[in-house]
């Protein structure tokens, strides 16, 4: 029998702004994305209230090792060193050793990692199984597809659960409050990959899911719909970051018409409160920063020789 668990992990004391997900079948017990060291203690609380520890975990299964989605990979290994962890290979080493990862973090949360996301933990190349795309997992009695999605992160994946009908994205379909239509971006330096991020999409899409689930927050019932929302709002704040750009204002400046613009796009569509929470958790200062790092790129790569 699957069963398939979301667990609010309650970020900074806010629920709907992480979700973690318990997958059980056939005695074998996963956890997808477990989220940040921070909220651990709010992860083995909800593992206790099922009669559970981390000692009855089998494997951790990461969309991408980004501190928000896999933050506590590495202290739940230290506590259950049988852990195994699946990760797509361009974000291994980041795992076993995650100095440069942390040292990226710190440049865009300054002074601000231990509060937002608790210590960061290495995890041992014996835990690791690398993914790369297209392989079938199989986890007790359910069988996963991987699917490489690249976009929002080049060690992005995806799983597919085709027996529920559920594609776990991760980040790449967005933010979204329950029950509501519209889909904010997510989409922070350094990687960010708007060609990439369209394929990725198409991928999904073609699977036909029955659900998404997304880390942030819980699950879209209407995914061709959702997709199609946040693929349309992807264009637009590229499109609205290459426009400032030419603009050449100063970076200040520029950050603060794509913020100011993207805000009220956000309090459009959603009811104030709904709007306060997605802004609390969105960063849209780190979408400006990936979606212009991506044109500049763009540009630097057409201007080469």
């Amino acid at each position: 029998m699957l069963q398939t668990t979301l667990l609010d992990t309650h970020w900074l004391g806010r629920p709907r702004s992480i979700a973690t997900m318990l997958l059980e079948s056939g005695g074998h017990r996963a956890i997808l994305d477990p989220g940040p060291a921070s909220t651990l203690p709010k992860l083995r609380e909800h593992l206790a209230a099922r009669g559970l520890s981390v000692t009855d975990v089998h494997a951790i299964l990461l969309t991408h090792i980004h501190l928000d989605h896999a933050g506590a990979t590495g202290a739940l290994v230290r506590e259950n060193p049988n852990l195994e962890v699946y990760v797509h290979k361009a974000g291994m080493m980041h795992l076993a050793d995650p100095a440069k990862l942390l040292a990226s973090a710190e440049r865009l949360w300054p002074g601000q990692l231990n509060v937002l996301f608790g210590e960061t933990l290495p995890v041992p190349f014996a835990n690791l199984r690398v993914l790369r795309g297209g392989e079938t997992l199989s986890l007790g009695s359910r069988i996963l597809q991987v699917l490489y999605t690249p976009g929002h992160a080049a060690h992005h994946v995806s799983y597919f659960d085709p027996a529920e009908g559920t594609a776990f994205v991760g980040d790449t379909a967005g933010f979204h409050i329950d029950g509501q239509p519209y889909a904010a971006v997510v989409a922070p330096p350094p990687d960010i990959d708007l060609e990439a991020w369209n394929v990725s999409l198409d991928a999904i899409a073609a699977l036909q899911p029955r659900r998404l689930f997304l880390t942030h927050f819980g699950y879209a019932e209407n995914p061709a719909a959702h997709l199609a929302v946040h693929r349309a709002a992807l264009h637009r704040w590229a499109a609205l970051a290459a426009e400032i750009l030419r603009a050449q204002l100063e970076e200040r400046g520029a950050l603060e018409a794509f913020v100011a613009a993207t805000t009220a796009e956000i309090r459009q569509h959603l009811a104030p409160a709904d709007a306060e929470h997605c802004l609390f958790n969105i960063g849209l200062n780190l979408s400006w920063l990936g979606l212009a790092r991506y044109h500049r790129k763009r540009s630097a790569a057409a201007g080469a020789p």
